[in-house]
């Protein structure tokens, strides 16, 4: 089976009214993208929580699916008549050939190597090195697959320094991979708190598939009120700004913290707020993101 795709080069000024206008005469789905996105000219529309969006993308791409018996042009036609645009937007149609989407998909996620002994493993992978410490994730709904230098930063932390026996919080926890990596590590206990109920649901399922115990997926307002030996928190840093005292008063004295998703230009900036409680070491930076860590006083 094939389909259709039409690719339409938009403004902001209408290109989400005609997304709705292609799906109202017959899209099977569409997707509105940047035009710009690898280039310079890239725009960023999504920033950090508590800031206000940007809006639309100044130079959009609406790329709709049709089935292929569909006359795509005279469809592009009507919805621009019907959101009044005098003249056609340039556009392409393309055919769209059947595939195996699910190995097509899973064939974009290989086995990643954190650490000589840590390693992140899809399911439908065989571990490398099977006496290697391999954490089970797939891709999902919530972050955290080990890609992204954060979560990597992170995980060589806990590889680097868990001494065994500890108790941990992982502050956002996203797809669960921090607290499953540290009890698989030599944690005695975990606790993840993430404000997605997705991202508590598919922590859970991860933890189950990893067959790790003594951990516990938790929304914010039902999340145990004590303190931990270790405290992770990868997120952004405008939450690790707000969440400062709350993260502090998580970490016992004499006890850990680690904190990642922050840019490196912002690094001093959390530095500065963390030091009223922890005695920090130098950062560790990766591809422009930093990982600090500190002990409380």
């Amino acid at each position: 089976m094939t389909w259709l795709t039409l690719v339409v080069d938009a403004n902001a000024e209408y290109a989400e009214t005609l997304s709705e206008a292609l799906l109202e005469f017959g899209a099977l789905s569409v997707d509105l993208l940047d035009a710009d996105a690898d280039t310079p000219d890239e725009q960023a529309i999504f920033g950090e929580p508590g800031e206000p969006p940007p809006g639309m993308w100044q130079h959009s791409r609406v790329s709709a699916l049709f089935d292929d018996d569909q006359d795509v042009s005279a469809i592009l036609r009507k919805a621009a008549n019907s959101i009044g645009l005098k003249q056609l937007p340039e556009h392409r149609i393309e055919t769209l050939a059947d595939n195996d989407w699910v190995r097509l998909t899973q064939s974009q996620f290989e086995p990643i190597q954190i650490s000589p002994r840590l390693w992140i493993v899809p399911t439908w992978h065989t571990p490398s090195d099977p006496d290697a410490v391999n954490i089970v994730l797939d891709p999902g709904l919530a972050f955290g697959t080990g890609s992204h230098p954060t979560t990597r930063l992170c995980l060589r932390w806990l590889d680097n320094n868990l001494q065994g026996g500890e108790s941990v919080l992982d502050y956002g926890c996203g797809s669960g991979i921090l607290a499953i990596a540290a009890l698989k590590l030599g944690a005695a206990r975990a606790v993840g708190v993430d404000v997605d109920s997705q991202a508590v649901t598919s922590s859970r399922d991860n933890a189950a598939a990893n067959r790790v115990g003594n951990v516990r997926f938790y929304q914010p307002d039902n999340a145990p009120q004590v303190s931990y030996d270790l405290v992770v928190a990868n997120i952004l840093t405008n939450p690790l700004r707000m969440l400062a005292p709350l993260l502090a008063n998580a970490t016992r004295q004499g006890g850990q913290i680690v904190l990642s998703g922050i840019l490196e230009e912002q690094a001093q900036d959390v530095m500065d707020i963390y030091q009223q409680w922890f005695d920090l070491n130098t950062p560790f930076f990766e591809e422009g993101w930093t990982c600090l860590s500190g002990r409380k006083r």
